[in-house]
Formats: structure tokens, sequence, C-alpha cells
């Protein structure tokens, strides 16, 4: 998708967009911090810095999902005990394939004199140099010499040099500065008694953002240099990650983790209502809507708004049993498709990862279905259901309501229900025509179903009315505006930065909703960077605190 010729034009038109942009608000940001990485960041830089072969067992402690982003919830996760022996268990079972005969030849760059013996030369040349990546900063004399003494015991206790190897890299795979993004902050030379971030965290708060991993080797280049305290410099490197291939992963990364995609792994559907259903289905609805999404945002440089209603997508062997759309790919691959125009579905809330995510096991959820796309999409929260909440009506197998729009009629009368359902239930009935595991049917138990709905005053008649409407509603290009700069500080938005978030709302509407322009307009932003010095406790706190 990402081709060099349409990467130069993207660079080019940025520097335009750029250079046309109003001042922005300034913004204080908010106390250095620390974040936990994500599993998909954990997976990147693994991959970065030892390659796709080095294979990582074992689970995550799951994340709180915290203003709509896993990302943003890992800058309040801390890690459990339990979940600390998982880190112990995955590092161990990485260094071990680091250093085993089948990959040490060309992943460790040099060779011990003596194989049964330590060797500190070797030591020191291969941890300085993976640790400069996995803490994205070079190590300090001292602390380097800590992990070369290490791997010197270690060879001594087990009778290896690559055991020893081994168990100092095991070490730095759980250290807080690997596990962890650590705002490290400097006074700014240039704002007597303001405080800047470094610039190793400047460099990883712009890589994690566009390519959701660790930095590269240019970009802790820049940083050791300087570069990244200068404006031009700071640009150069933004519009370099924006210009690579790397950035379509990147750019991913942030989709999935709005669209929530991390549950469909979990999804489970009874194979008996739904037999076409499978593992296989799921994993492909992801990757349906996340390659229609880069092809309208990064391909095209499209109109955001445009992933509301847009038929062309990709499908494959597996999802074509679900759209009834065949595959001829005999591999049963992807292929780009186009539904007709006399088919409702149109535009990602059609899809089978949004319909059959957001679904019970046996049947559709009208509910599930208007609150996902009200949280995910508008970010608008919809409040949890009363904790005494009777669901026996609604759930009653033998009520005469037989679709439903019948079943919900039963909350309506529920005052405690009335008010959330209220803003759930008409935009989620009208995907009453897609069942449970995103396939379309006209009946739901023999009677013909009403698919009539209305999102924030609009009303269609079927699902196919609701891209328009969510394509035409305000709050859908606000809510990408608001998650992306919140993913990108990794943190809550601050009270002091909501004058610039509006403002990027209003420059992301001027530059036509393009995403690359957005993405742009963040990276070399002095909001990004910004950092105000901790709060001191006041004396009389701290003599009262144990």
């Amino acid at each position: 998708m990402h081709r060099g010729f349409a990467s130069l034009l993207l660079s080019l038109s940025l520097l335009v967009l750029a250079a046309c942009g109003g001042r922005a608000p300034k913004t204080s940001g908010a106390e250095p911090g620390a974040r936990l990485l994500t599993e998909p960041q954990y997976r990147s830089i693994i991959a970065d810095v030892f390659g796709l072969q080095i294979t990582i067992g074992g689970t995550f402690d799951p994340l709180v999902r915290t203003n709509g982003l896993l990302t943003v919830g890992a800058s309040l996760a801390r890690v459990t005990p339990a979940g600390f022996e998982q880190f112990d268990r995955m590092a161990r079972s990485i260094a071990a394939q680091v250093t085993d005969p089948a990959h040490r030849d060309y992943l460790i760059g040099c060779a011990p004199q003596d194989v049964a013996r330590p060797d500190d030369r070797c030591a020191e040349q291969f941890l300085g140099r993976v640790g400069r990546f996995l803490f994205r900063r070079p190590l300090e004399r001292e602390e380097l010499a800590t992990r070369v003494a290490e791997a010197r015991r270690a060879a001594v206790e087990l009778g290896g040099f690559y055991d020893g190897l081994a168990a100092s890299l095991g070490g730095m795979l759980v250290s807080p500065s690997f596990l962890f993004v650590i705002d490290v902050v400097e006074p700014d030379p240039d704002a007597r008694g303001s405080m800047r971030l470094d610039a190793y965290s400047k460099a990883s708060r712009l890589s994690f953002f566009l390519w959701g991993t660790a930095p590269d080797e240019e970009l802790l280049r820049a940083a050791a240099q300087g570069e990244l305290h200068d404006r031009r410099g700071l640009e150069r490197q933004a519009e370099r990650l924006l210009a690579a291939p790397r950035m379509e992963a990147g750019l991913r990364a942030f989709f999935d983790d709005m669209m929530a995609f991390e549950d469909i792994a979990r999804i489970e559907k009874d194979s008996i209502i739904y037999p076409a259903f499978s593992a296989a289905v799921a994993s492909d609805a992801r990757e349906q809507t996340l390659r229609t999404i880069m092809r309208v945002v990064l391909e095209e440089n499209g109109d955001y708004r445009d992933i509301f209603t847009t038929r062309k997508t990709y499908v494959s062997g597996a999802l074509g049993r679900i759209y009834h759309v065949p595959v001829d790919r005999p591999d049963g691959g992807w292929t780009p498709y186009e539904f007709p125009e006399h088919d409702p579905r149109a535009g990602i809330v059609t899809h089978v990862s949004f319909t059959a995510l957001h679904s019970h096991a046996g049947r559709s959820s009208p509910t599930l279905r208007g609150r996902a796309l009200r949280e995910l999409l508008l970010c608008q929260k919809v409040p949890d259901p009363p904790g005494n909440v009777d669901f026996s009506k609604f759930n009653d197998p033998h009520s005469p309501a037989r679709t439903a729009r019948e079943r919900l009629s039963v909350h309506a009368l529920q005052p405690a229900c009335a008010g959330c359902h209220k803003i759930t239930d008409p935009v989620g009935l009208g995907m009453e025509h897609i069942d449970g595991a995103g396939q379309l049917r006209t009946a739901e138990s023999g009677v013909a179903i009403d698919a009539r709905g209305s999102l924030d005053g609009i009303e269609f008649a079927d699902v196919g009315g609701i891209g328009p409407a969510m394509h035409d509603n305000p709050a859908a290009p606000a809510c990408l505006v608001d998650r992306m700069y919140a993913y990108a500080t990794a943190r809550p938005t601050q009270r002091n930065e909501r004058k610039y978030v509006k403002y990027l709302e209003r420059e992301f509407a001027r530059d036509d909703y393009r995403v690359p322009a957005l993405l742009h307009k963040i990276a070399i932003s002095d909001a990004l960077y910004a950092v105000r010095p901790p709060v001191e406790p006041s004396p009389a706190f701290a003599r009262n605190t144990p």
C-alpha cells in the first residue's frame, strides 16, 4: 500500500499543510510519568531488535481501557506479582533463543575466546548494543559494567559464556527501563524555571506515536546529537518517520487500539446457530477493517469520514462465507472487493469486525452495537447498566416478543434502563439486518425485521443509512482527534490541553479530514513534548506521610 512515490507526495503535501496552519494554543502538558509497554509495543520491540524468528510465549496482564484506549490505560498500569512472573518467563525464553546455537552467530555479533568461560569484551559489545535499543537510550558506563559483571558471574556459575549472556539479557528484559517508557526531564535552557523532556524521551514519544515501537538507529543518533531540541531537526525526523513504510504499521496499531480489536480473539459464537463463523473469520475480520481504513486514510490520503461510507474493502476465503462473496484465489487470500449498490453494507460499522464483535454468542445486540458506536467512534460515554436490572423479561424464551425491537421495548418501561437505551438502541436497531455473526438477514424468528433507526436526529430506513449519518456527524472526526492526541501522549488529556485539541479539530476539518496531515501536525507540535515540573508535596503533607 505504502509506495515510495506516494510517500514523496505525502511529505511534500505535509510541508505545505504545516506552512498554512494557524498558531496553536500553548499547553503546559502533564507532569513526567512512566507507562507500561502495551503488548503490541513489547512484541514490536523484540521483533525489531532480535527478528521475527524469536517467539514470545505467555500472556500479558490485561490493561484497563482508559479514555477509550489501552495505550492510555498503560499510563496507569502497575505490574502485579503474577504479571512480573510472566514477564520473567518471557524474558528467559527470549534470552535463551537469542543465545542458542541457531541464532547466536548473527544476533550476538561477536564470539567469545572460549565458550566455556566469561568474555567481558564480547558481553560488553553485545549488551551495550542491544541495551541501547531496549532501553531507548545508551546505557550509562556503570550500568553497562553491572550488566557485564552479571554475565560474568552467571557464566562462571552456569559453566558457559552464552548461558551467562542469556542471564544478563534476561535481567535487562525485566528491567523497568525496558518495561516502562519513562519520561526523563531536564531544565529547559530556553525557559528559566521550566523543564523539558530530554532528547531520548522525545525520540521515544515520537517513535511510539508514529511507528508503535522504540526509536530506530537514526532517531537515536538524532537524539544523541541534540537535533530533536531544534525545530527543524525535529521536523526532519518526524517527516522521515511519516514517509517510511513503517508508518503504516504504526497507524494500524492506533486504529486497532481505537476499535478495541484486542477483544476479537475472544469472540465466541454458537456453532449451531452460526456454522460459518470460525476463528479464521474473527482473525480475518480484524484485518479486513484495518486494510479498509488504511486504503482510505493512507493509500488514498482521503477523507477520514469516508471509512463510514466506503463500499470498497477486501475479502478472504473465510470472510467470503460470511458475506456470501466468491473468492477466486485458491489460497483463500485477500481480494479487493466492492459491495454492490443494492447491498446495504457500506462502511466499517457494517463489517464483521464490528457487528459480530458487538453481539452475543447466539444473537445480535442493538444495545451493544449502539454503545460501541457511540463510545468507540463518537467518544460519547454510555453509563453502565444498574446492578439490579432485571433481564428476565428480555431473555424469557416464552415471551411473545420475537424480534430485538420487541424485546427491547421492555426496557423502555423501566426508568432505570430507559435513559441509556434511548442513547444506544435507535442506532443499534438500524443494524438488525445483520445477525450476530455479521451475515445479512431479513427476518428474525420468522418475523420481518424493522430496521429503522436514527442517530442524533438523522433517521434512516436500514443499516445502509448508518454510514452517511456517521460521515456527517461532527462528533466522528472530533473523536478521532481526541483519541489520536491521547494516543500520541499516551496519557489522559489534561485540562490545559483542551484548547489545543479544539485547535486540532479545526485544523483537521481545514485539511479536509486527512489523517496524515493530522499526524504531522501533532508530531511536530510543542504540545506533544510539553511537560510541567512535578508538584512538590507541601511540608505538612511530607511530614504526615509514612
